[in-house]
């Protein structure tokens, strides 16, 4: 990191434990990205209820190139945070899991979705549960019944329009996880 970690205590004496234990969850941050730039730990423990324990809510500001990382573990979402470090241990894997996805994002490794492939329904054999559906480019993959979605097979008709996944079949390329498109639905 280029600046030292800074630590906030709200509602709270300071603890030299708890400090450790923030210092030591920082290191490995900073080990496991070595980008990082700034890191803002606060704690508060807004709550003094009588009857049970303080709910520690702790957050987590990474300063990073080309933006800010926030995690906050919230006292109301988890009783297990009455335990400080187990605070601390959530809201540091929080941040952890955004870094892990802002590497990701910098180095160009995010998920590209496909967008599921176009055709009708060009022939149709109920009593032997499936049926063949044309594509765009003329070719007609074989589909079964329970490859398409929300049971649909049986309103099937022939020149339904579907979206669908091609597969390596047996014999071949074939439909999977075939959805029919709805009446609303502009194909581009």
């Amino acid at each position: 990191m280029k600046r030292p970690l800074e630590i906030i205590f709200r509602n709270m004496q300071p603890s030299a434990a708890v400090e450790t234990a923030f210092r030591d969850r920082a290191t490995k941050l900073d080990r496991f990205y070595q980008q990082l730039m700034a890191c803002r730990v606060t704690i508060n423990a807004p709550h003094k209820h009588h009857h049970k324990g303080n709910l520690y809510h702790v957050k987590v500001d990474l300063t990073v190139p080309n933006g800010e990382l926030v995690a906050s573990r919230s006292a109301e979402d988890n009783h297990a945070h009455e335990d400080v470090y187990v605070a601390i241990r959530d809201a540091f894997e929080a941040i952890r899991r955004r870094v892990e996805e802002h590497a990701r994002r910098r180095r160009g490794h995010v998920k590209a979705h496909d967008t599921p492939a176009y055709g009708r329904v060009s022939r149709l054999y109920p009593e032997k549960d499936y049926g063949m559906i044309q594509t765009d480019d003329r070719r007609e993959l074989y589909s079964h019944r329970n490859s398409v979605l929300n049971a649909s097979f049986d309103k099937l008709e022939l020149r339904t329009e579907v979206r669908f996944a091609e597969v390596a079949g047996d014999l071949g390329p074939k439909a999977s996880t075939v959805t029919v498109v709805g009446k609303h639905h502009v194909v581009g």
